[in-house]
């Protein structure tokens, strides 16, 4: 059996925060505040009712040395990384995109997160449904298309995220996304429908 390769942690958002960020100790408590988010609690419940319980150190405030907001690692749980953290939204933004990955990796059973197909599917799942790509969240970021900017915005932070993957290279993870588009994007489990 092939030894499961760990990622730093990153697979999520790329973050918006300025230099400096917080410190470990005031982004945990932004997370124990993330906890009792309507949107985290939904999801902790689903997890759990997927069979995957989650301890109290599941996610956790971690120093990260790339530019990233943090990362869901198999086995070790959710880093949000406070030195990239400035705000409340940012860390909830966080804490929903990687529960997202949890919770796919707890429904599939299979999940292979060297597989470039995999990957591109939760991430294509994670942007569309935690509210990464929001209207108001992209204009923050400098871009303000009119129509379609949702799915420009899901496509294009896959694509940071899949090719940060040392097994995709950029033509393998763009083939990958085209091909699991429509079913990723359009699966909103647990979710009715797109929050």
């Amino acid at each position: 059996m092939a030894e499961e390769p760990i990622p730093e942690p990153g697979s999520g958002p790329i973050s918006s925060a300025s230099d400096g960020g917080r410190s470990i100790e005031e982004c945990q408590s932004m997370i124990q505040r993330s906890l009792r988010t309507p949107m985290v609690k939904f999801l902790r419940e689903h997890l759990e009712k997927s069979g995957c319980v989650l301890g109290d150190k599941f996610i956790k405030a971690v120093h990260c040395n790339k530019q990233i907001s943090g990362g869901y690692v198999r086995g070790e749980g959710i880093m949000v990384c406070s030195n990239h953290m400035n705000i409340q939204d940012e860390v909830n933004q966080v804490v929903i995109h990687e529960l997202i990955h949890a919770y796919d990796d707890c429904r599939a059973g299979n999940l292979d997160w060297a597989n470039c197909a995999h990957h591109a599917c939760s991430e294509i799942r994670a942007g569309h449904l935690s509210g990464d790509c929001h209207y108001k969240r992209e204009l923050l970021r400098g871009y303000m298309k009119l129509r379609g900017h949702e799915q420009d915005c899901v496509r294009r932070r896959v694509m940071k995220s899949v090719i940060a993957n040392p097994y995709c290279s950029e033509a393998a993870a763009k083939d990958a996304m085209e091909a699991v588009w429509d079913v990723c994007y359009n699966d909103t489990q647990p979710f009715d429908r797109a929050p």
